[in-house]
């Protein structure tokens, strides 16, 4: 009977180039998949960190063919005043009314009605943005 090799005795002759490829590929992969999740996570942050207000449409109720009501909760940093740049449509979504509303005080979040005025009836209520006041935009 004749016994079958599988390969070469291990350690005998060292590593194969191709084990020595792969092991490089693998270190490399690593070192960039970890460069790409920094970059990634830091992008991350400095988005959230670099926004000291921001706003949320809870509800609205169109009151009139000139009149919205829009309930917002704004978050923002302590004594810091917040402009929040609220925008409506018609049911063609052509733009019916615009407004900034400014929220300032010591609290950090605010829950306050507004009223939007339109020059039309507005089927829907948009929240453009929100800034620091003073800040570009």
């Amino acid at each position: 009977m004749s016994s079958v090799r599988e390969g070469l005795p291990e350690g005998r002759y060292g590593r194969s180039a191709d084990e020595s490829a792969d092991r490089k590929l693998k270190i490399v992969g690593s070192v960039l998949g970890a460069a790409l999740l920094g970059v990634v996570g830091w992008i991350g942050w400095d988005y959230v960190a670099g926004q000291s207000v921001s706003a949320e449409v809870i509800k609205y109720d169109v009151v009139s063919d000139s009149e919205v009501k829009v309930h917002l909760e704004i978050r923002k940093e302590a004594g810091v005043t917040g402009v929040c740049t609220l925008s409506s449509q018609d049911k063609e979504h052509g733009e019916v009314g615009r407004a900034d509303f400014t929220f300032d005080g010591p609290e950090q979040r605010v829950d306050e009605m507004v009223t939007l005025k339109t020059t039309n009836r507005a089927t829907m209520i948009e929240l453009v943005g929100c800034q620091a006041a003073g800040s570009a935009g």
